[in-house]
């Protein structure tokens, strides 16, 4: 029992919560909120990842089997209309605005082929943007902690050292009780700043890596998709 008491890391986690009780009202609000700053962070890096790695499993699987229809133009609509998948997203927008223009050129009486291509590139375009949005929908709030975190702890660094300097000046003296919280609160706010943005750089990182392979995989299936198109209609 004595052992289990004296173990270093039981040591470590009783001197940080005596740590955390000796700092000042300012340092336990920075060090709270950096907690909830993690917390928040870790959320969004797991649901990011697992969304990301859903939507390319869809995405692959979506493809190969559009690849099987000899007709994008005829395909029924319960296949478009899935739209939760990017890629369907994109075939969808682009085959209705294709028929569109094909309606409004037709009332007109004019065949024009190429004018039905430009509405569906159109479409294709904006569906991209809107596809890269949902990409990277969290990522700025993910980054916002990743640089703000060193900032606040070193607010909170700053603010413990004025603390301790003031209790000095105040007391007129520099004993260890006078420095402790302050001190204490310091390096406190200083660790909780690198615990929150040191695995949250790595995290925002690494999800941006995935950002960035989808969108490019998404604009080479938008510029496969429009050839396809582009052939369907000659």
């Amino acid at each position: 029992m004595l052992a289990l008491f004296t173990h270093p890391h039981v040591l470590a986690s009783a001197n940080l919560i005596e740590i955390f009780e000796r700092c000042g009202l300012v340092d336990k609000l920075i060090v709270v909120g950096l907690a909830l700053f993690s917390l928040i962070a870790w959320t969004i890096m797991f649901g990011k990842h697992f969304e990301l790695k859903r939507l390319r499993m869809l995405n692959h699987r979506f493809d190969a089997h559009l690849r099987d229809q000899k007709s994008l133009l005829d395909l029924p609509e319960s296949f478009r209309n899935q739209r939760v998948i990017p890629y369907a997203d994109l075939l969808a927008d682009a085959v209705e605005s294709y028929w569109r223009a094909a309606a409004i050129t037709k009332e007109q009486g004019i065949e024009n082929s190429r004018a039905r291509l430009e509405h569906a590139e159109n479409a294709i375009q904006r569906a991209i943007a809107r596809q890269t949005l949902r990409y990277e929908s969290s990522m700025i709030f993910l980054a916002s902690i990743v640089s703000g975190a060193p900032f606040i702890g070193l607010l909170g660094t700053v603010w413990g050292v004025m603390e301790a300097f003031s209790a000095v000046a105040t007391q007129q003296s520099a004993g260890i009780q006078q420095l402790a919280p302050g001190v204490s609160g310091a390096m406190l706010a200083t660790i909780a700043g690198l615990v929150v943005a040191i695995p949250s750089v790595f995290g925002y990182n690494f999800l941006l890596g995935n950002t960035r392979t989808m969108t490019i995989e998404i604009e080479n299936y938008a510029s496969s998709l429009a050839d396809r198109l582009e052939l369907e209609s000659k």
